[in-house]
């Protein structure tokens, strides 16, 4: 038989089980790197002439997803391991609540705008 006393699991970068201190700072430095380095990219594209302007907001959304994922990985330390079932439950019922209560307000908005009389008209009930 075999050795296996070490067996490899899905760690994300930080992650405390297996890490010492400073390669959990490593970790979340490279983390801070990522996403300031993903912040000033947007920044730039959104003020440059040099990118093709209809091809902004397409950008500027792959940079936001990409921003979200170094976020999800180096600071979440949301992984693929079955030990995490628990983290990414938690985080699909925060987007789903917040979905709701963003939804809904833009919801209530819309109907409250069109069923509202316009301004000059609204004026001389005042009176």
């Amino acid at each position: 038989m075999s050795d296996q006393t070490h067996i490899h699991h899905d760690l994300a970068p930080g992650e405390e089980e297996q890490h010492s201190v400073g390669v959990r700072i490593l970790g979340y430095v490279i983390g801070l790197a990522l996403a300031l380095l993903l912040t000033a990219t947007s920044f730039f594209i959104a003020g440059t002439d040099l990118v093709w302007q209809p091809s902004i907001p397409v950008a500027l959304i792959v940079l936001a997803i990409a921003q979200m994922g170094v976020h999800l990985v180096f600071f979440l330390h949301i992984t693929t391991g079955p030990d995490n079932t628990n983290n990414v439950l938690a985080l699909a019922f925060g987007l789903l609540i917040v979905f709701l209560v963003v939804g809904g307000t833009v919801w209530i908005m819309a109907h409250l705008n069109q069923n509202m009389p316009p301004m000059d008209q609204i004026m001389p009930m005042r009176k």
